[in-house]
C-alpha cells in the first residue's frame, strides 16, 4: 500500500510540473521544470524496482538533456521573434493531429495489455521463471537483477551505456565549442604590402 501511495504522489507531482511547463512563458523555467519532471520520473522507476531504467532516466533525462537544453538556450538570441498573427492555427493543426493519432494508438495498446501484476501474463509465465531458476545455477550470479542486466540483456545494457556515453560526449563537445576561442587568421601574404 505504501508503494501505491508513493506512486500516486509522484504521478500527481509529475502532472503538476507538466502543467507548469505548459503554462510558463520563460524558456529557462521550462527547461529546469522538465529536468525536475525527469528526476521525479526516475524516482518513480526506483519505487517500481526498475533501477536500471531509473539510472538511465536520471542520467539522460534529468542530467544530460537539461545541460544540453541549457547550452542550446545560451546560443539563442535574447529577443524572441513575434509570432505571426494570421495562419497560426494552420501551422498547429498538423502536430495536433499527429499527437491525437499517436495517443489513440497508445491507448489502444494499453487496453490490450494484461492487468498490472497479473500472474498469468506472458512475462510472468514464460520468461521470469527461467530467469529465477537459472540465475545462480547457469551463471553463478546470486543477484537476479544483475544476471538479467549483465547476461540476458547484456547487449541492451551495453547499448544504454553507449547512448549515455554518446550523449555525455555530445554535451561536452557542445560546451567546449562555446568556450573555445577562435583565432582570426590573416590571409594576406607577409611579403605583400599593397
Amino acid at each position: 500500500m505504501t508503494h501505491v501511495m508513493i506512486n500516486i504522489f509522484l504521478v500527481s507531482l509529475m502532472v503538476v510540473i507538466a502543467v507548469m511547463v505548459l503554462r510558463t512563458r520563460r524558456l529557462f523555467a521550462a527547461i529546469v521544470m522538465a529536468g525536475a519532471y525527469s528526476l521525479i520520473s526516475a524516482a518513480m522507476f526506483v519505487n517500481l524496482d526498475a533501477v536500471d531504467v531509473a539510472f538511465t532516466e536520471a542520467a539522460v533525462g534529468a542530467g544530460i538533456s537539461t545541460i544540453l537544453l541549457l547550452a542550446a538556450m545560451a546560443r539563442l538570441p535574447v529577443e524572441e521573434k513575434p509570432a505571426p498573427k494570421d495562419g497560426r492555427w494552420r501551422v498547429m493543426i498538423g502536430p495536433l493531429l499527429v499527437c491525437i493519432c499517436v495517443g489513440a494508438l497508445l491507448m489502444t495498446a494499453v487496453v490490450a495489455l494484461p492487468p498490472f501484476g497479473f500472474a498469468e501474463s506472458p512475462v510472468h509465465s514464460h520468461v521470469a521463471p527461467r530467469y529465477l531458476s537459472e540465475s545462480y545455477s547457469a551463471l553463478h550470479i546470486p543477484n537476479v537483477v544483475t544476471t538479467v542486466l549483465a547476461s540476458y540483456r547484456g547487449f541492451d545494457t551495453w547499448g544504454e551505456t553507449i547512448v549515455i556515453f554518446a550523449a555525455g560526449l555530445g554535451v561536452l563537445l557542445l560546451l567546449a565549442g562555446k568556450t573555445r576561442s577562435r583565432k582570426v587568421v590573416d590571409e594576406t601574404p607577409k611579403g605583400d604590402k599593397s
